[in-house]
């Protein structure tokens, strides 16, 4: 598969830690190390936390051509507490470097000079008017192309003053697949204005109404839901010492698709993912090491939920 995948890169800041992320970079690092080539857009600062991150994408053979060094922003950083039993709340910092994204004609004629069967994108980086104008830009030149959207709020802070319901409204009608949480479900609702009776009901009501043809709901430590094409499968979480959640669920978006694209049936589709976000979440940061024989084995002798 050949993705690209525009959004933030940052530094989640734990205390005196900090560790590598941003929802749409853990997706690229994630759908990498599931075998896959990943183009990112993004933008880092000039300062030694951009230094950095180019540093460990170099490391994790992700390309760095199309991550800008913007001289007038510093580098995003987030501010991470986590609760009791791992569940994470955020301060975002703003604007960062990454809400300025740019490609020169040259580089747009590069990044599709071989076919691109995925662009994923997330909210956050959306609400800068420079970011949305170049996913534009970019859903524009290839309009075939399957786009993947990860609705991925933030609660820390108010979605009034954040979130603009013609923007999500605009995405979710751009989608191809859509995943979000149980918890984004109603608020996405009250936005479209769309309502619904069950889980079930707003993956069959909206992928009718916005043509998607997959969209999943995961449910916390319980799995996901998820509809393919007319199939609606319920799949169970598995059972895990929660390290972190942090990057669970941009790992559970990569293993995701990466099932869509091997065209395996829903239900491998949805336990694989939640295998993957399962062992995410086991271990600290957004983007630990993995390997699929872990994945495979949380299969063979991982608790489900």
């Amino acid at each position: 598969m050949r993705a690209i995948s525009i959004g933030e890169v940052l530094w989640d800041v734990f205390g005196h830690k900090e560790h590598l992320g941003g929802a749409p970079f853990n997706f690229a690092a994630h759908l990498k190390r599931l075998g896959h080539e990943v183009a990112f857009i993004s933008g880092v600062g000039e300062d030694q936390r951009g230094d950095r991150i180019l540093s460990r994408m170099s490391e994790m053979a992700l390309s760095t051509e199309y991550v800008v060094r913007e001289p007038r922003y510093s580098t995003g950083t987030v501010t991470v507490e986590l609760s009791e039993t791992g569940q994470p709340s955020f301060t975002i910092n703003r604007p960062a470097a990454y809400d300025f994204p740019r490609l020169s004609a040259s580089q747009m004629k590069n990044l599709f000079s071989a076919r691109v069967d995925w662009i994923y994108f997330g909210t956050l980086m959306q609400m800068s008017r420079e970011a949305r104008q170049l996913t534009q830009r970019l859903l524009s030149s290839n309009t075939n192309v399957e786009r993947f959207y990860d609705v991925n709020w933030r609660f820390s802070f108010s979605l009034r003053s954040w979130f603009d319901p013609p923007l999500v409204r605009d995405l979710v009608a751009h989608a191809t697949v859509v995943k979000l949480n149980d918890a984004e479900v109603p608020q996405v609702a009250a936005m479209v204005g769309k309502p619904h009776s069950s889980l079930e009901d707003f993956c069959r009501s909206y992928a009718r109404t916005f043509g998607w043809k997959a969209v999943c709901v995961t449910t916390g430590a319980q799995g996901c839901v998820a509809l393919i094409g007319e199939e609606y499968v319920q799949a169970k979480g598995y059972s895990v010492h929660v390290a972190d959640t942090v990057g669970a669920g941009d790992a559970f978006a990569a293993a995701f698709l990466h099932g869509l694209w091997q065209g395996w049936n829903p239900s491998e589709v949805a336990d694989f993912a939640n295998r993957v976000g399962a062992l995410v979440a086991s271990r600290t940061g957004a983007i630990p090491i993995w390997t699929l024989d872990e994945v495979r084995a949380l299969k063979e002798f991982g608790e489900t939920a």
